[in-house]
């Protein structure tokens, strides 16, 4: 076949090629088949050579317009697929302009944020400063500076989140008080920082995270937020405990709200009481709420216990004080009337985004 009727045929293949061509992929296996480096008429453009002097430029001058009009024909079917498929896409992600935009909803503090962060701002109004501490501490700093001597139940190496060195590690129990370090089961840690380190008069509060090895249920959670008040100060009575608290309950359940309290043991105050808030539910009448006695307990209290100041080097005789600790769970709890604890740990947004 003469050099020229292959320059003919190889245009007619590829216009045939492209009106076959669906896709940009098929159009590049055609251009590759012809123009590309083994394509046929690059092979026929690289044997011009082999041509008579005589025939060279009149066969040059139509391999240059075959392949002039491939590559057009190329371009040309190239723009053609290009234009389907942004209409295809266009097509099949059609928005419809006239439909209400979708908004998104605002953000809000969890309950427990805003419950603890109400709190802060009861007894900042009171001139209380709030304090931090490490969520690990030492029982000296969690029970022992607290007048917990080392055979209280709450040091039980079983009944505690201790934290175990590699060297402690495969053992089924520990000796009590050998285990030195744990995850706070108190926000009480931080007093005893506070007091080391600052002297009286203190008036200050403690929230924080604190653990217990207690199994979630519908009044427990292992991992929960604590709310601790220490006052230090010359002439600090029960009275002014039970000024602070009764302001305190007022605040968070309304001014309508009384106030119980009753006889406790806690190591580190002396006297000690819990204390009840009168039931929202039944207005102190009785209900299943409140197990018909009219009476929720919300938090526990006392005089700070003489012992406790020897710990820190304050005067007993020159000083007194009260603690206070709440569960601020607890406090979500009582306030809205939740059944169960564990409807704040779930991350459920029907349930939060109601407050």
């Amino acid at each position: 076949m003469a050099m020229s009727d292959e320059l003919r045929a190889i245009q007619e293949r590829v216009e045939q090629g492209l009106a076959k061509a669906r896709t940009l992929e098929a159009l590049e296996q055609v251009r590759v088949a012809s123009l590309g480096k083994k394509g046929s008429l690059t092979a026929i453009m690289r044997s011009m050579g082999r041509l008579p002097k005589e025939e060279r430029p009149a066969m040059g001058q139509l391999a240059n317009t075959v392949r002039a009009n491939v590559e057009a024909a190329i371009g040309q079917r190239r723009e053609q697929l290009a234009k389907a498929a942004l209409e295809a896409r266009i097509s099949a992600e059609v928005a419809d302009v006239t439909l209400p935009g979708r908004r998104l909803s605002h953000g809000t503090e969890h309950l427990i944020s805003q419950i603890r962060e109400e709190i802060e701002d009861i007894f900042v109004g009171l001139g209380y400063t709030v304090e931090d501490g490490p969520f690990v501490e030492t029982t000296y700093y969690n029970f022992t500076a607290l007048n917990a001597p080392e055979d209280h139940p709450s040091r039980s190496a079983q009944d505690t989140f201790y934290v175990v060195d590699n060297a402690s590690k495969g053992k089924e129990s520990h000796a009590l008080g050998e285990s030195d370090v744990l995850l706070r089961t108190q926000t009480s840690g931080v007093q005893v920082h506070v007091m080391e380190e600052k002297r009286p008069p203190i008036y200050m509060i403690c929230p924080g995270t604190v653990f217990r090895p207690d199994t979630a249920d519908a009044n427990h959670l292992p991992q929960f937020t604590q709310v601790e008040g220490l006052v230090v100060d010359e002439g600090i009575t029960f009275g002014d405990l039970k000024g602070t608290l009764d302001h305190l309950c007022r605040e968070i359940f309304g001014q309508d709200r009384a106030t119980r309290y009753r006889p406790h043991f806690f190591p580190f105050t002396e006297p000690s009481c819990e204390v009840d808030v009168s039931c929202g539910v039944c207005g102190g009448v009785g209900c299943r709420f409140c197990k018909n006695t009219g009476w929720l307990e919300i938090l526990g209290c006392g005089m700070v216990d003489p012992n406790v100041f020897g710990y820190v080097g304050i005067d007993s005789e020159r000083y007194s004080g009260f603690a206070f600790g709440i569960g601020v769970e607890r406090v979500a709890a009582l306030r809205y009337d939740l059944p169960d604890l564990r409807m704040l740990m779930t991350g459920d947004m029907r349930f939060l985004g109601q407050f």
